[in-house]
């Protein structure tokens, strides 16, 4: 009986160590995987809206789909202008003498492939759709509209994916806590976004680190 509940004993002693160990490495092991793979997600959502702003520059709105918006990237040209002030002499009837007149010219110098400007000899906005490490093959969810602000009709767009679909092989108890987060090192709430349906932004709400991080 000694031997066995001496046995026992230690099973139960491994088990609590095991639980220990857990509970201080599940959340660091978490972590890790959490900034590499928000990382990448962060990074495709940069494309996205570099993709879009570029996309708006040249039709006064956003693209509502990725479709339209890879589709213009790869054969779509930025017109590159330059502006310079002038004036000139121009008679006025009212005071009867010549007035001086300043303009702003506006001259059209060429163009330049969007897609050499914004990815050079990369080809990744062709996927910038797909949500990196999905399971499934998610993709982001990308919506753009039109909006009134302050009596001015303003173009908007977003792009998301949820956090649970890119930490969907995490522990759940953990990746509920993070879908919670309110945190001004974190990002907030359940997904992971940039630009906005409601207000005239193209931010994203992710924390500082991550610019830095993908700027590395």
């Amino acid at each position: 009986m000694k031997t066995i509940l001496q046995i026992f004993l230690w099973l139960v002693s491994i088990g609590l160590g095991f639980m220990i160990y857990n509970s201080v490495n599940g959340p660091i092991k978490f972590n890790k995987v959490k900034q590499e793979r928000f990382s990448k997600v962060i990074s495709s959502l940069k494309d996205i809206r570099n993709s879009q702003e570029a996309y708006k520059t040249a039709n006064g709105r956003y693209a509502k789909d990725f479709n339209t918006l890879i589709s213009f990237v790869d054969t779509g040209n930025y017109i590159i202008t330059q502006q310079r002030d002038s004036s000139f002499l121009e008679y006025d009837k009212h005071f009867g003498i010549d007035m001086l007149r300043e303009v702003r010219i506006i001259d059209t110098l060429g163009t330049v492939s969007v897609k050499d400007s914004l990815f050079k000899k990369d080809d990744r906005f062709k996927s910038m759709m797909n949500v990196p490490f999905a399971a499934n093959g998610e993709k982001f969810e990308m919506k753009a509209a039109i909006i009134e602000k302050a009596g001015y009709k303003a173009p908007v767009f977003e792009a998301k994916i949820g956090k649970d679909v890119v930490l969907h092989d995490q522990p759940k108890a953990l990746l509920a806590r993070e879908n919670s987060q309110i945190n001004v090192d974190e990002v907030n709430g359940n997904v992971i976004k940039v630009g906005s349906l409601t207000e005239v932004s193209t931010s994203g709400n992710w924390p500082s680190i991550y610019d830095k991080r993908n700027d590395l």
